[in-house]
Protein backbone atom coordinates (compact mmCIF):
# COMPACT_ATOMS: atom_id res chain seq x y z
CA UNK A 1 0.00 0.00 0.00
CA UNK A 2 1.29 3.35 -1.22
CA UNK A 3 -1.22 4.99 1.28
CA UNK A 4 -1.63 7.93 -1.38
CA UNK A 5 -4.29 8.57 -3.70
CA UNK A 6 -3.58 10.62 -6.69
CA UNK A 7 -6.15 13.03 -8.89
CA UNK A 8 -5.43 14.05 -12.14
CA UNK A 9 -6.42 17.83 -12.41
CA UNK A 10 -6.99 19.80 -15.89
CA UNK A 11 -8.47 22.46 -14.51
CA UNK A 12 -12.15 21.82 -15.74
CA UNK A 13 -14.63 21.72 -13.38
CA UNK A 14 -15.05 17.85 -13.20
CA UNK A 15 -11.31 17.52 -12.18
CA UNK A 16 -12.18 19.88 -9.03
CA UNK A 17 -14.95 17.43 -8.03
CA UNK A 18 -12.85 14.77 -8.72
CA UNK A 19 -10.39 16.45 -6.02
CA UNK A 20 -12.93 16.31 -3.36
CA UNK A 21 -14.15 12.89 -4.00
CA UNK A 22 -10.37 12.13 -3.76
CA UNK A 23 -9.86 14.26 -0.81
CA UNK A 24 -12.98 12.72 1.13
CA UNK A 25 -11.80 9.62 0.09
CA UNK A 26 -8.47 10.24 1.13
CA UNK A 27 -9.26 11.33 4.81
CA UNK A 28 -11.22 7.91 5.24
CA UNK A 29 -8.18 6.15 4.16
CA UNK A 30 -5.94 8.20 6.53
CA UNK A 31 -4.15 8.55 3.43
CA UNK A 32 -2.13 11.38 1.85
CA UNK A 33 -3.75 13.25 -1.75
CA UNK A 34 -1.62 13.69 -4.46
CA UNK A 35 -2.21 16.87 -6.77
CA UNK A 36 -1.02 16.56 -9.93
CA UNK A 37 -1.27 18.00 -13.19
CA UNK A 38 0.93 17.42 -16.14
CA UNK A 39 1.63 19.21 -19.32
CA UNK A 40 3.24 18.41 -22.53
CA UNK A 41 6.69 19.37 -23.52
CA UNK A 42 7.81 21.42 -25.78
CA UNK A 43 8.97 20.60 -29.69
CA UNK A 44 12.70 19.14 -29.11
CA UNK A 45 14.81 22.45 -30.00
CA UNK A 46 12.39 24.95 -30.37
CA UNK A 47 13.10 28.57 -28.50
CA UNK A 48 12.24 29.45 -25.36
CA UNK A 49 9.47 32.02 -25.33
CA UNK A 50 6.49 33.47 -23.07
CA UNK A 51 3.98 30.82 -23.52
CA UNK A 52 6.25 28.54 -21.31
CA UNK A 53 6.13 30.74 -18.77
CA UNK A 54 2.14 31.41 -19.04
CA UNK A 55 1.87 27.95 -19.38
CA UNK A 56 3.93 26.82 -16.10
CA UNK A 57 1.72 29.96 -14.42
CA UNK A 58 -1.59 28.41 -15.44
CA UNK A 59 -0.68 24.45 -14.25
CA UNK A 60 0.71 26.66 -11.14
CA UNK A 61 -2.87 28.26 -10.46
CA UNK A 62 -4.95 24.93 -11.72
CA UNK A 63 -3.27 22.99 -8.79
CA UNK A 64 -3.98 26.28 -6.02
CA UNK A 65 -7.21 26.27 -7.14
CA UNK A 66 -7.77 22.82 -6.35
CA UNK A 67 -5.60 22.25 -2.84
CA UNK A 68 -8.23 25.50 -1.86
CA UNK A 69 -11.15 23.87 -2.68
CA UNK A 70 -10.04 20.62 -0.62
CA UNK A 71 -9.00 22.79 2.17
CA UNK A 72 -11.71 24.31 3.03
CA UNK A 73 -13.73 21.58 3.44
CA UNK A 74 -10.41 19.22 4.89
CA UNK A 75 -7.94 21.42 6.63
CA UNK A 76 -6.16 18.46 7.97
CA UNK A 77 -6.05 16.56 4.70
CA UNK A 78 -2.08 15.98 3.54
CA UNK A 79 -1.12 16.91 0.42
CA UNK A 80 1.26 17.21 -2.05
CA UNK A 81 1.23 18.61 -5.41
CA UNK A 82 3.07 17.68 -8.31
CA UNK A 83 3.08 19.69 -11.39
CA UNK A 84 5.07 17.90 -14.11
CA UNK A 85 6.42 19.14 -18.06
CA UNK A 86 5.60 15.70 -19.18
CA UNK A 87 3.13 13.88 -21.44
CA UNK A 88 0.26 14.03 -19.75
CA UNK A 89 -0.68 9.96 -20.13
CA UNK A 90 2.70 8.89 -19.10
CA UNK A 91 2.35 11.53 -16.23
CA UNK A 92 -0.70 9.66 -14.82
CA UNK A 93 0.07 6.22 -15.05
CA UNK A 94 3.75 7.15 -13.69
CA UNK A 95 1.69 8.30 -10.30
CA UNK A 96 -0.87 5.88 -10.24
CA UNK A 97 1.83 3.21 -10.01
CA UNK A 98 3.17 5.32 -6.52
CA UNK A 99 -0.93 5.69 -5.75
CA UNK A 100 -3.07 3.34 -4.22
CA UNK A 101 -6.55 5.44 -6.59
CA UNK A 102 -6.34 7.27 -9.39
CA UNK A 103 -8.84 9.71 -9.81
CA UNK A 104 -10.13 11.78 -12.52
CA UNK A 105 -12.73 13.79 -13.97
CA UNK A 106 -15.19 12.49 -16.24
CA UNK A 107 -17.55 14.43 -18.54
CA UNK A 108 -21.47 14.98 -18.39
CA UNK A 109 -22.46 11.84 -21.47
CA UNK A 110 -24.59 13.50 -23.97
CA UNK A 111 -26.52 11.85 -27.15
CA UNK A 112 -23.33 12.86 -29.51
CA UNK A 113 -20.66 12.52 -27.25
CA UNK A 114 -18.43 9.41 -27.98
CA UNK A 115 -15.75 9.61 -25.16
CA UNK A 116 -16.99 11.37 -22.13
CA UNK A 117 -13.53 10.58 -20.55
CA UNK A 118 -11.49 11.84 -23.57
CA UNK A 119 -8.30 10.29 -25.42
CA UNK A 120 -5.91 10.99 -22.13
CA UNK A 121 -8.44 9.84 -19.62
CA UNK A 122 -9.73 6.75 -21.58
CA UNK A 123 -6.16 5.41 -21.99
CA UNK A 124 -5.28 6.26 -18.29
CA UNK A 125 -8.02 4.13 -17.20
CA UNK A 126 -7.58 1.23 -19.33
CA UNK A 127 -3.50 1.00 -18.56
CA UNK A 128 -3.73 1.46 -14.83
CA UNK A 129 -2.43 -1.28 -12.23
CA UNK A 130 -4.62 0.39 -10.03
CA UNK A 131 -8.26 1.32 -9.33
CA UNK A 132 -9.39 4.47 -11.35
CA UNK A 133 -12.20 6.22 -10.44
CA UNK A 134 -14.33 8.41 -12.89
CA UNK A 135 -16.30 11.09 -11.41
CA UNK A 136 -18.34 13.83 -12.79
CA UNK A 137 -19.09 17.60 -11.95
CA UNK A 138 -22.20 17.13 -10.66
CA UNK A 139 -21.53 15.00 -8.13
CA UNK A 140 -20.99 15.64 -4.90
CA UNK A 141 -18.76 13.51 -3.02
CA UNK A 142 -20.79 13.87 0.83
CA UNK A 143 -23.85 13.03 -0.41
CA UNK A 144 -23.15 10.01 -2.73
CA UNK A 145 -20.58 8.21 -0.30
CA UNK A 146 -23.41 8.72 2.62
CA UNK A 147 -26.75 8.30 1.20
CA UNK A 148 -26.03 5.85 -1.85
CA UNK A 149 -24.65 1.77 -1.88
CA UNK A 150 -22.01 0.39 -3.16
CA UNK A 151 -23.13 -1.39 -6.56
CA UNK A 152 -20.66 -3.83 -8.29
CA UNK A 153 -21.16 -6.23 -11.42
CA UNK A 154 -20.56 -9.67 -10.51
CA UNK A 155 -19.02 -12.03 -13.49
CA UNK A 156 -19.58 -15.97 -12.55
CA UNK A 157 -17.48 -16.97 -15.45
CA UNK A 158 -14.36 -14.46 -14.95
CA UNK A 159 -11.97 -13.93 -12.46
CA UNK A 160 -13.20 -10.73 -10.22
CA UNK A 161 -11.74 -11.07 -6.66
CA UNK A 162 -10.31 -7.96 -7.13
CA UNK A 163 -12.89 -6.28 -8.15
CA UNK A 164 -14.97 -7.63 -5.31
CA UNK A 165 -12.48 -7.05 -2.87
CA UNK A 166 -12.71 -3.44 -3.69
CA UNK A 167 -16.38 -3.24 -3.33
CA UNK A 168 -16.48 -5.13 -0.33
CA UNK A 169 -13.71 -3.42 1.19
CA UNK A 170 -15.02 0.57 0.04
CA UNK A 171 -18.78 -0.58 1.49
CA UNK A 172 -17.24 -1.38 5.18
CA UNK A 173 -15.32 1.57 4.89
CA UNK A 174 -18.10 4.20 4.26
CA UNK A 175 -20.57 2.07 6.41
CA UNK A 176 -23.47 1.51 3.48
CA UNK A 177 -25.04 -1.33 1.99
CA UNK A 178 -23.04 -3.32 -1.28
CA UNK A 179 -25.50 -4.39 -4.14
CA UNK A 180 -24.10 -7.37 -5.99
CA UNK A 181 -25.78 -7.32 -9.66
CA UNK A 182 -25.54 -10.10 -12.41
CA UNK A 183 -26.82 -9.92 -15.72
CA UNK A 184 -27.85 -12.77 -17.54
CA UNK A 185 -29.63 -13.63 -21.10
CA UNK A 186 -32.41 -15.76 -20.95
CA UNK A 187 -31.56 -19.34 -21.89
CA UNK A 188 -32.50 -20.40 -25.37
CA UNK A 189 -35.69 -22.53 -24.00
CA UNK A 190 -37.23 -20.06 -21.83
CA UNK A 191 -38.77 -18.92 -25.68
CA UNK A 192 -41.71 -20.43 -26.92
CA UNK A 193 -42.34 -21.00 -31.06
CA UNK A 194 -44.28 -17.90 -30.75
CA UNK A 195 -41.21 -15.86 -29.95
CA UNK A 196 -42.58 -15.08 -26.44
CA UNK A 197 -41.17 -16.10 -22.88
CA UNK A 198 -42.11 -19.31 -20.47
CA UNK A 199 -42.68 -17.19 -17.33
CA UNK A 200 -41.73 -20.97 -15.86
CA UNK A 201 -38.52 -20.82 -17.54
CA UNK A 202 -37.78 -17.52 -16.87
CA UNK A 203 -38.70 -18.30 -13.27
CA UNK A 204 -35.91 -21.18 -12.83
CA UNK A 205 -33.05 -19.03 -15.00
CA UNK A 206 -33.32 -16.71 -12.68
CA UNK A 207 -33.73 -19.12 -9.54
CA UNK A 208 -30.10 -20.74 -10.71
CA UNK A 209 -28.86 -17.43 -11.20
CA UNK A 210 -29.60 -16.20 -7.58
CA UNK A 211 -28.34 -19.31 -6.24
CA UNK A 212 -25.11 -19.17 -8.21
CA UNK A 213 -24.51 -15.54 -7.15
CA UNK A 214 -25.33 -16.34 -3.59
CA UNK A 215 -22.77 -19.37 -3.91
CA UNK A 216 -20.00 -16.89 -5.33
CA UNK A 217 -20.15 -14.22 -2.67
CA UNK A 218 -20.36 -16.34 0.02
CA UNK A 219 -16.48 -15.85 1.34
CA UNK A 220 -16.92 -12.10 0.92
CA UNK A 221 -20.46 -12.02 3.43
CA UNK A 222 -17.75 -14.45 6.09
CA UNK A 223 -15.09 -11.87 5.25
CA UNK A 224 -17.09 -8.60 5.47
CA UNK A 225 -20.33 -9.80 8.02
CA UNK A 226 -21.03 -6.18 8.40
CA UNK A 227 -21.35 -5.23 5.28
CA UNK A 228 -25.64 -5.61 4.12
CA UNK A 229 -25.48 -7.31 1.25
CA UNK A 230 -28.10 -7.18 -1.48
CA UNK A 231 -28.59 -9.46 -4.43
CA UNK A 232 -29.72 -8.21 -8.18
CA UNK A 233 -30.47 -10.65 -10.64
CA UNK A 234 -31.40 -9.20 -13.93
CA UNK A 235 -32.62 -11.67 -16.63
CA UNK A 236 -30.96 -9.04 -19.22
CA UNK A 237 -27.49 -8.05 -20.91
CA UNK A 238 -24.55 -7.11 -18.36
CA UNK A 239 -24.54 -3.38 -18.98
CA UNK A 240 -27.87 -2.23 -18.58
CA UNK A 241 -28.72 -4.75 -15.12
CA UNK A 242 -25.63 -2.61 -13.91
CA UNK A 243 -27.20 0.75 -15.19
CA UNK A 244 -30.87 -0.58 -14.24
CA UNK A 245 -29.61 -1.32 -10.18
CA UNK A 246 -27.37 1.80 -10.11
CA UNK A 247 -29.60 4.93 -9.54
CA UNK A 248 -29.41 5.49 -6.12
CA UNK A 249 -25.42 4.19 -6.25
CA UNK A 250 -22.65 6.53 -4.44
CA UNK A 251 -20.20 3.92 -6.34
CA UNK A 252 -20.70 1.68 -9.23
CA UNK A 253 -17.94 -0.73 -9.55
CA UNK A 254 -16.23 -2.20 -12.34
CA UNK A 255 -14.00 -4.51 -13.98
CA UNK A 256 -11.61 -4.78 -16.71
CA UNK A 257 -8.98 -7.14 -17.96
CA UNK A 258 -5.43 -5.83 -16.87
CA UNK A 259 -3.83 -7.38 -19.78
CA UNK A 260 -6.18 -7.56 -22.98
CA UNK A 261 -5.63 -9.13 -26.29
CA UNK A 262 -4.08 -7.15 -28.93
CA UNK A 263 -6.90 -6.89 -31.41
CA UNK A 264 -9.53 -6.54 -28.36
CA UNK A 265 -10.41 -2.85 -27.31
CA UNK A 266 -8.61 -1.92 -24.08
CA UNK A 267 -12.26 -1.56 -22.14
CA UNK A 268 -15.34 -3.83 -22.62
CA UNK A 269 -19.15 -2.44 -23.40
CA UNK A 270 -19.99 -2.86 -19.68
CA UNK A 271 -16.67 -0.66 -18.59
CA UNK A 272 -17.64 1.60 -21.38
CA UNK A 273 -21.26 2.17 -20.56
CA UNK A 274 -20.83 2.18 -17.05
CA UNK A 275 -18.40 5.15 -17.76
CA UNK A 276 -20.25 7.12 -20.18
CA UNK A 277 -24.25 6.73 -18.08
CA UNK A 278 -23.35 5.68 -14.84
CA UNK A 279 -25.62 8.17 -12.85
CA UNK A 280 -22.64 8.11 -10.37
CA UNK A 281 -18.96 8.23 -9.30
CA UNK A 282 -17.40 4.43 -11.39
CA UNK A 283 -14.90 2.66 -10.07
CA UNK A 284 -12.76 0.82 -12.93
CA UNK A 285 -10.94 -1.70 -10.92
CA UNK A 286 -7.80 -3.96 -12.92
CA UNK A 287 -7.95 -7.83 -12.77
CA UNK A 288 -5.99 -10.61 -14.37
Amino acid sequence: MNNVITVGLDGTPESLSAAQWAAREAGLRHARLRLLHAWALRAHGAPHSGDDDEQAAWARRIVHEARAAVQARCPELPMEDELVVKDPLEALLDAAGRSDLLVLGSRDATPMARYVLGEVGLQAMSHSDVPTILVRAQQNPESTARNGCVVVGASLHEPCEAMLAFAFDTAARWGVPLRAVLGRHLPAYAYNRGGGVEPYAVEMATKDAQWELTEALRPWRETFPDVPVEHCVMMESAAPALLHCADDAGLLVVGRRHKHRALRPPIGHVVHAAAHHAPCPVAVVPHE
